[in-house]
């Protein structure tokens, strides 16, 4: 191994990152977190998300930054026979290839999975693209274009006004989590067999089956679902709604969840009322129920709301800012902001609590070749 992570269930796994933008570079971020060694193969100029500013810190993308911790960064020219050699030879020593080329666009360059797997039959190759190696495989891959054509963006934004997209990348962040997933699949599948396998994972096949309950609503119920705006469609309430100085999202996720939210409101007989008695009857009546809803709510504050109802065991939130958010997150004593290694680099905390492991912050996201002699190094000595 090039380098020796300090601990993580995933220690000792070797990655040669071949991937850029975002969802290769978050799951294999996620893989460093938890302890494997992750190379990032970079071209002469970077990751495309160097570049991508504003927002900073310093002069460095905060994008980049919140992608790529716990990474080595060796920059290579794959035109350039001898940086060819290093990266072939960084494939062939690793245990998790991650890339996303345009599909096919490796094998020019005998990084393809059949090439490298030919010499490292344990390889588990992750290739990520946006519309499948098959008929889609001329199609750029880009979020934005995905929650387009995927319909996601039919489903946001007003009723009247128009379409929407996610204010992230869902689908790449989306992507990057069934990677990992098919990846730690095919670790454990190599226990047995002793050989890795080839995963593939596209934007669109993500958005399919992320965009869940729509998108099984015209597979099983032949229903084209559409925009409206904070509402639900089988579900009421489940939306914002105006306290006296704002909204607050209220939620009644059953029938006993609304007998607590009625109770909690200060009116006991809208349970009772059989126009509202199931959320079947909640969901047709809605617009009946709505103000009746927003009458009781308009005599308190959002805060004072939030507070009282989640006493009382009803599912309810404030809108917050991205500061608010994260702030919130601290005051629960989740902790959601690390420092990473010695530049101490904020960072948000990687998700998942282990209770022998922990996930490691060791490495600030790397400079540009930060890392190139000593990967170099590596590749020169024995395997």
């Amino acid at each position: 191994m090039a380098a020796s992570p300090s601990g993580g269930p995933l220690s000792g796994l070797v990655v040669a990152d071949f991937s850029r933008i975002l969802a290769g570079p978050y799951a294999t971020m996620l893989l460093a977190d938890l302890g494997a060694d992750v190379i990032k193969i970079e071209g002469p100029h970077g990751d495309d998300t160097r570049t991508w500013m504003p927002p900073t810190r310093g002069d460095e993308s905060t994008y980049y930054l919140s992608i790529n911790r716990n990474k080595r960064s060796i920059a290579l020219d794959l035109r350039q026979e001898e940086d060819l050699h290093v990266a072939r030879e960084i494939a062939a020593r690793a245990d998790i290839m991650v890339e996303n080329f345009k599909p096919g666009g490796l094998a020019r360059f005998g990084l393809d999975y059949e090439t490298v797997a030919s010499g490292n039959p344990e390889l588990v190759y992750a290739s990520i693209s946006g519309f499948g190696a098959g008929d889609g495989a001329h199609i750029p891959g880009y979020d934005l274009m995905v929650q387009a054509i995927s319909g996601l963006m039919s489903l946001t934004g007003s009723p009247d006004g128009p379409p929407y997209r996610a204010g992230i990348s869902v689908f790449d962040v989306m992507t990057g989590m069934h990677a990992l997933i098919g990846i730690l699949s095919a670790l454990h599948a190599r226990q047995s067999t002793g050989h890795g396998q080839h995963i593939e994972v596209n934007l669109l096949s993500s958005a399919m089956s992320g965009l869940v309950n729509q998108t099984g609503a015209y597979a099983a119920g032949d229903t084209v679902p559409h925009r409206m705006g904070n509402a639900h469609p089988s579900l009421f309430p489940y939306e914002p709604l105006p306290a006296s100085d704002g909204d607050i999202v209220i939620i009644a996720g059953n029938d006993g969840q609304f007998v607590k939210l009625c109770a909690a409101l200060g009116a006991p007989e809208l349970a009772d009322d059989p126009r509202f008695a199931t959320n079947q009857d909640r969901t047709a009546n809605r617009d009946e129920l709505r103000p009746l809803l927003e009458a009781r709510l308009g005599e308190r504050t959002k805060a004072e709301w939030f507070e009282a109802l989640v006493q009382a065991g009803v599912a309810a939130g404030p809108i917050n800012t991205i500061a608010e958010g994260v702030e919130f997150a601290r005051s629960l004593g989740l902790d959601p902001v690390v420092e990473v290694g010695e530049g101490a680099v904020p960072s948000i905390r990687n998700p998942i609590t282990f209770s022998r492991d922990a996930a490691r912050y060791d490495l600030a996201p790397p400079d540009l070749d930060q890392h190139g002699d000593d990967i170099r190094a590596w590749t020169r000595g024995p395997r």
